[in-house]
């Protein structure tokens, strides 16, 4: 385990063809009256949301609500019954990877959710109150996200966010957080290691649980650069992610007197079955000593197919991100008759311990939990066939952004309501969350965890590395 100093992104880098709406077209007028309907919203937001003038309320409420004389705070429902009372729910607005070749990570990020939050509810809920998450799909892009998200926020009158994947999609969504912030909207733990969520001006919307993607990327080079591999190349995803971690790689070379030895780039949404040959081809050409990939699970692994084939046996390191259990799957089921084969070289940054780690009091929860309830994407949100794993580093993470997330919303003192959550947050104060590393926010201090762990392949699964000279040296 490591933990290492948070990685600064320097302004210059690589083209990034995601660029942030406020570089669009300004939008609409808002309708009379000043309220923002969800369809004038969505068409500003997507042609350039920050741009529009718009009301600084969305004045928007529930039918049933506005027949109480009971104020009804945003995310709690009605029951309909003739006397209205709170319907006992919490609604969390979800929008995530649940089809395309990124949707095992929503999956799997969902099922751990939802194995703790299955366990709550059974146990009757938040004082009282059931937690429901509100699903939509975005195929880990951004516009559909942004969409989601509006319709979330408008629409649904969700209580918070919770549950998002992804550094292109979640970099859309933090200006939509901070253009209607008198409404007091927040992100909690969104799956992605990136800054945009963790400095100014975003910052102060969102709560990570997760180290950052500098932190992971500089744990990896510092190995790598203390066993003598000082020549690290990196292959990367074409977007806002892999920018984050192009960054982090090169601002943690820098501080050991070093340069990226090569780059060579993908586009978000690749297939395994697209061929990587160019992009190994260009690496081999820098003669790298090891290469940090960030991308997701599908690109990544068909890299890592073709690095092999082509003769590139270096390290090939991937963050947390990846999707680990995904990544080898599609390795294992190529490489026909030795299911290793494609294996040898991998080392993966994760940032939860081992799920297989039973001495750790949260991974029999968890695997508990994940056996007892077995939590499925809703059908209609199925669109391609995808088979989730028992237990996964992603599900790991979900279960414990739930389960963190479930005890700051029992420490809301009272209804709940947003403008209670900063506060509930700060109380959090080396909360023990089962897994070794105690959690803490402040003010000044939104993200909970730091710690790094790594892992490698042996007989078929990820087990932690604890010798980094014996395996790569």
């Amino acid at each position: 385990m490591s933990g290492s100093g948070e990685g600064t992104q320097p302004p210059e880098g690589p083209p990034v063809p995601d660029r942030d709406p406020s570089r669009g077209p300004a939008g609409s007028t808002p309708p009379p009256g000043g309220l923002l309907t969800r369809r004038s919203a969505i068409r500003a937001g997507l042609a350039g949301l920050l741009g529009a003038p718009f009301a600084t309320s969305l004045g928007a409420s529930t039918a049933s609500a506005a027949s109480s004389s009971r104020p009804l705070a945003p995310g709690l429902r009605w029951s309909g019954r003739s006397q209205a009372q709170p319907d006992d729910e919490i609604l969390l607005g979800v929008s995530a990877a649940f089809s395309g070749p990124s949707r095992g990570l929503g999956t799997e990020l969902y099922r751990g959710a939802m194995s703790c939050f299955g366990q709550v509810n059974e146990q009757g809920g938040v004082n009282g109150r059931r937690i429901t998450p509100k699903l939509y799909d975005d195929g880990y892009q951004p516009d559909p996200c942004v969409e989601n998200t509006l319709k979330l926020m408008l629409e649904d009158e969700v209580f918070l966010l919770f549950g998002y994947v992804g550094t292109p999609t979640v970099t859309r969504v933090l200006p939509l957080l901070k253009k209607f912030q008198d409404q007091q909207m927040y992100i909690f733990f969104p799956f992605t290691g990136a800054q945009p969520q963790r400095e100014p001006p975003y910052g102060e919307f969102a709560f990570n649980l997760r180290a950052s993607y500098g932190q992971e990327t500089a744990g990896l080079v510092d190995n790598f650069v203390r066993i003598g591999r000082r020549r690290i190349a990196v292959f990367y995803q074409a977007d806002a992610y892999g920018r984050s971690g192009w960054a982090g790689v090169r601002a943690a070379l820098a501080r050991h007197g070093e340069t990226i030895a090569g780059e060579a780039t993908y586009r978000r949404g690749t297939q395994f079955t697209s061929v990587m040959r160019p992009q190994v081809e260009i690496l081999q050409e820098a003669s790298p000593d090891a290469v940090i990939c960030v991308g997701a699970y599908a690109a990544c692994a068909a890299f890592a197919r073709d690095a092999m084939d082509l003769g590139l046996h270096v390290p090939i390191a991937n963050l947390s991100f990846v999707g680990s259990e995904n990544l080898l799957s599609l390795l294992v089921e190529a490489s026909r008759d030795d299911p290793a084969h494609y294996t040898p070289w991998l080392v993966n940054s994760q940032v939860v311990p081992s799920y297989e780690d039973t001495s750790i009091s949260a991974v029999p929860e968890y695997r508990d939990l994940m056996d007892r309830y077995d939590p499925q994407v809703p059908e209609e949100l199925v669109v391609e066939p995808y088979d989730p794993f028992p237990y996964s580093f992603t599900s790991l993470e979900g279960y414990l952004d739930a389960k963190l997330l479930t005890e700051i919303l029992r420490r809301i003192d009272g209804t709940p309501e947003r403008s209670k959550l900063n506060d509930a947050v700060f109380s959090v104060r080396n909360y023990d969350l089962g897994i070794g590393e105690r959690v803490s926010f402040g003010p000044d201090r939104r993200q909970g965890l730091q710690s790094v762990y790594y892992t490698v392949v042996e007989d078929g699964r990820f087990v932690t590395l604890n010798d980094w000279e014996a395996k790569f040296s």
